[in-house]
């Protein structure tokens, strides 16, 4: 949340919106950094730039720029004859200017809240570590495993030879019971599945 909807309440938050695709993009990392490097990269560059041109059209050039040289090399040189470290400078520029804009990918898990103002998350690996103890308390579980997916939550488990469905159904509840718990908002479905041992 910025400084300007917490001042402005209600500013924030759309009525048609939902929970899940509010905490998404709340907890989404701006990037910030990168955003960094290129504001700064572009203001020394466009400003020198801006310095060189007006001091020329002043008619005493600041000659912090090579103008000249710069200006009779494109003349030497078509597109087509680019060489390859101006095309790598411009394709790290390009890369900087996405990474700045685009925001990065959201490494926590969005809880709900009973206030529409706050957002929480639980991070994955917490959420991994939780699902897998409470797996592994069921009756002849012996190890288990904790994927999170985009739909899906996949618990995979490792049990001896004489396990039956009723065990995984118990884990399954036992996970969605859990994640009711923590009240995840992207939970999806809980797909349970059996390893025995020595496999």
């Amino acid at each position: 949340m910025t400084t300007f909807q917490q001042i402005l309440p209600g500013a924030g938050v759309a009525a048609d919106e939902s929970p899940l695709r509010r905490s998404t993009r709340a907890l989404r990392p701006a990037r910030t950094p990168a955003g960094a490097v290129v504001a700064f990269i572009l203001t020394v560059v466009l400003a020198g730039t801006a310095a060189e041109v007006v001091s020329a059209l002043l008619g005493s050039p600041l000659r912090w720029l090579p103008v000249d040289r710069v200006l009779e090399l494109a003349g030497r040189h078509t597109w087509s004859e680019l060489p390859f470290a101006a095309l790598w400078v411009a394709g790290a520029g390009l890369t900087l200017l996405g990474l700045a804009v685009l925001p990065g990918r959201c490494r926590l898990v969005p809880v709900e809240t009973s206030d529409p103002k706050i957002v929480i998350g639980i991070t994955r690996v917490g959420l991994r570590r939780t699902l897998r103890a409470v797996a592994e308390e069921v009756e002849g579980v012996d190890r288990a495993r904790v994927r999170l997916r985009r739909r899906t939550i996949e618990v995979a488990v490792v049990t001896r030879a004489e396990s039956t469905g009723a065990m995984l159904r118990q884990v399954g509840i036992a996970v969605g019971d859990r994640l009711a718990g923590v009240g995840t908002l992207a939970a999806g479905e809980v797909v349970v599945r059996l390893r025995r041992k020595g496999r």
